[in-house]
């Protein structure tokens, strides 16, 4: 497992695009095509994950002649498998690229498609069969929940009431819960309640709502991500309650970023998750293609805490996420 810098895409992707003129200039190799899966721009997150394979896809195909790029978006798990098998039947896919809807119900056709002898790059959110993956990218989900928690541990001295938005059901959602619970494990804080919100401000707003009536006193919430964070804390000003001394997300959000920048009171941390991992599995595919180095294994991005000290570092004003 090798672990990179949250710039570490940037890198990668300067890299890949290196190799291409080079490669691409002295070779004349046959045609390939790399189809790309990606949901729908549903929230904040994937908006900013379907910019940049949309990037991604205008320049692969221009440092490299001989790859064409095709780029398929879904709003549901069932709608990408039916992409899929469509991609599958009209064209031969010497790489997928794909960031799953979800993790179950997409694993077995995406194994399905690598039987044809298909290259598979898996980003953000595994599949629950492994071996399936020839190349995964994406943050460290284990370090997104365990550097929140250990940031909260101490700021509420090892004690109180909090609760827990959940994302979508993936490997990464599981992984950030599991972070966030094993580090939380021996100490005196309890988790009033965890349900999912599936990354989405309005049925985040809804579900802290649910929490707020339920719960006379909560001293902290954990959304789990970013665009969770914004409904919660709609929610939380809406109901006027005091009690909550912090709310956090995650994912690095340029909005949130600005709040921990300021210093925000509840939101004074957060960690980053970058959209433009995309666009870094991208270009490793098309390296394995033309770069003369196979490329396989796990890349993780760092998940530091995003502190008003070096929130500068994460702020990009004109990303769309």
């Amino acid at each position: 497992m090798k672990s990179l810098l949250p710039r570490a895409g940037i890198l990668l992707s300067s890299a890949a695009i290196a190799l291409a003129m080079s490669w691409g200039a002295a070779q004349a190799q046959e045609k390939k095509t790399i189809a790309v899966s990606i949901p729908a721009a549903t929230h904040g997150w994937t908006g900013g994950v379907v910019y940049h394979a949309e990037q991604a896809e205008k320049e692969v195909e221009a440092a490299f002649p001989n790859i064409d790029v095709v780029l398929s978006t879904a709003s549901s798990a069932p709608a990408q498998v039916s992409s899929l098998e469509d991609l599958a039947a009209t064209r031969k896919l010497d790489a997928l690229v794909i960031l799953p809807f979800t993790s179950e119900e997409l694993t077995e056709p995406v194994k399905q498609i690598k039987q044809n002898g298909t290259f598979i790059s898996v980003v953000d959110r595994g599949l629950t069969d492994q071996a399936v993956q020839d190349l995964y990218v994406a943050g460290d989900n284990i370090a997104v929940g365990a550097n929140t928690a250990r940031w909260l541990i101490d700021k509420l001295g090892g004690e109180g009431e909090i609760v827990v938005l959940r994302g979508i059901p993936t490997v990464i959602d599981d992984e950030r819960i599991k972070g966030f619970s094993d580090a939380i494990a021996e100490t005196k804080i309890k988790i009033l309640d965890i349900q999912y919100a599936n990354w989405n401000q309005d049925q985040a707003f809804k579900l802290m709502q649910d929490y707020l009536a339920k719960y006379p006193k909560i001293d902290a919430v954990w959304a789990n991500d970013d665009d969770m964070l914004l409904g919660v804390l709609e929610a939380v000003d809406s109901a006027g309650r005091k009690d909550i001394k912090y709310a956090l997300g995650g994912n690095g959000m340029k909005q949130v970023i600005e709040m921990v920048k300021k210093g925000d009171e509840r939101t004074p941390v957060s960690t980053p998750y970058p959209p433009s991992m995309i666009k870094t599995a991208i270009y490793m595919t098309a390296a394995q293609f033309n770069g003369q180095a196979p490329m396989r294994g796990s890349f993780l991005l760092g998940a530091p805490l995003i502190t008003p000290e070096n929130a500068d570092q994460f702020y990009f004003p004109d990303s769309p996420f």
